[in-house]
């Protein structure tokens, strides 16, 4: 409460000039202190309550504030999907190379909330794909080479699994193949990366409703000779192996495997399949009332840094970017949608070293063929955006998304 004292005491110290604007300060404050007791963010009155310490939760918020806010931060919504977007070795400077390569504003851009986490894994300071995956799905620092098995090989819970229990629809998109490091950090236990096939058995059982990437070869043509594709149909899958049939899909469950591995990069003629597959699978998954969580992945950015190929690196950025369009245009629409992006690591080194922003041209150096340490930006848009600021560790990621969802872990 702001007293008949306190005005006094300021005017004696700062002076007449600095009293006025302290007391208009002081009249906004108050109101707003006031305002917060009295009506409730939807504008409705209710019953007076005492001033709470704290913004958050299901606090009742004012109609104005004099704390300055991130603007399409929607705190107070609920939270019923989650649309986790990894671009695989994406840095910082890889970001904005492709921001300067345009004449637009890319997607990136619309992001209202942004923070650095830290990468290493258990066993290195420079993380791979397979730790750093089951960090970000799992919430466990695990060895290099490792997938969903913690630094002791136990068995970790993803946040996929998590929205499972709590009967959300789930989804995997990539556009490597649906069984390298990333997406099968989600879904997948195995104590080698490379044992591509025991990760197809894995997201076989998994129960997972969408997933759409390469690595058709694992599933069809294995070492064991079993046919996963017979396995997927038995579970009520619709099974296809290109693009087309995919978008004029209408199944409720839906396995493609569009490639024999890894899909090939955009500038060699894999056209729109990241934002075609990311929209249709946010379409089914939206069927279920209860929710979705969907990861969709930028995996060949990764591959362009690897190359040192600054071509399909920005190419790759700016494919990640359309399917981050049409991420945050459902999201916006939809209101209790939260969109979160980040990277597993940084990939090449990579330095922005000249450029024209009139051509829209940009010179770029590497400094190795593989990762980095450095930290890794995270974007964050829709409910529960805030908390996704700040700096932390990349294990922090599953307890922020699972607290979105108002889940326990």
């Amino acid at each position: 409460m702001i007293t008949l004292t306190t005005l006094v005491a300021s005017n004696a110290i700062f002076g007449t000039h600095y009293f006025k604007r302290f007391v208009a300060l002081a009249s906004v404050c108050t109101f707003i202190l006031v305002g917060a007791e009295t009506i409730r963010a939807d504008g409705q009155y209710v019953k007076a309550e005492p001033p709470r310490p704290r913004w958050g939760g299901n606090a009742v918020r004012a109609q104005k504030s004099c704390i300055p806010k991130v603007a399409d931060i929607e705190a107070v919504k609920e939270v019923k999907n989650i649309i986790f977007m990894i671009g695989d070795g994406m840095g910082i400077a890889t970001t904005y190379a492709a921001m300067s390569s345009v004449d637009h504003p890319l997607n990136f851009e619309r992001f209202p909330v942004t923070g650095l986490q830290k990468t290493f894994s258990a066993d290195n300071f420079i993380t791979d794909s397979a730790a750093a995956g089951t960090a970000l799905a799992n919430g466990k620092k695990t060895q290099n080479g490792v997938i969903g098995l913690d630094a002791k090989k136990n068995r970790t819970k993803s946040i996929l699994k998590l929205a499972q229990e709590h009967n959300l629809a789930t989804g995997l998109i990539a556009v490597t193949s649906i069984t390298d490091a990333t997406p099968a950090a989600f879904v997948a236990h195995v104590s080698n990366r490379t044992n591509q096939e025991a990760i197809a058995m894995d997201i076989m059982y998994s129960g997972v409703d969408v997933f759409v990437g390469g690595g058709y070869n694992y599933f069809a043509k294995r070492s064991d000779k079993l046919n996963l594709l017979d396995g997927l149909v038995a579970r009520g899958y619709e099974v296809h192996t290109n693009m087309a049939k995919v978008g004029k899909s209408h199944a409720t469950k839906l396995a493609a495997l569009v490639a024999p591995t890894q899909c090939a990069y955009r500038l060699k003629g894999r056209g729109d399949m990241l934002p075609v597959a990311s929209a249709k699978a946010i379409e089914i998954l939206n069927k279920n009332t209860n929710g979705f969580f969907l990861m969709i992945e930028g995996s060949h950015i990764d591959h362009g840094g690897h190359d040192n190929d600054a071509k399909v690196l920005v190419d790759e950025v700016l494919d990640f970017d359309e399917a981050l369009g049409v991420a945050l245009d459902f999201a916006k629409a939809d209101g209790h949608t939260l969109v979160v992006v980040t990277a597993d690591h940084e990939t090449g080194g990579v330095t922005i070293i000249g450029g024209d922003m009139k051509k829209h041209t940009v010179k770029l150096n590497f400094s190795t063929k593989g990762h980095t340490a450095v930290m890794v930006p995270v974007y964050a848009f829709g409910p529960g955006a805030d908390k996704f600021t700040g700096i932390y560790d990349n294990t922090a990621l599953i307890g922020k998304l699972s607290n979105s969802y108002g889940f326990s872990q």
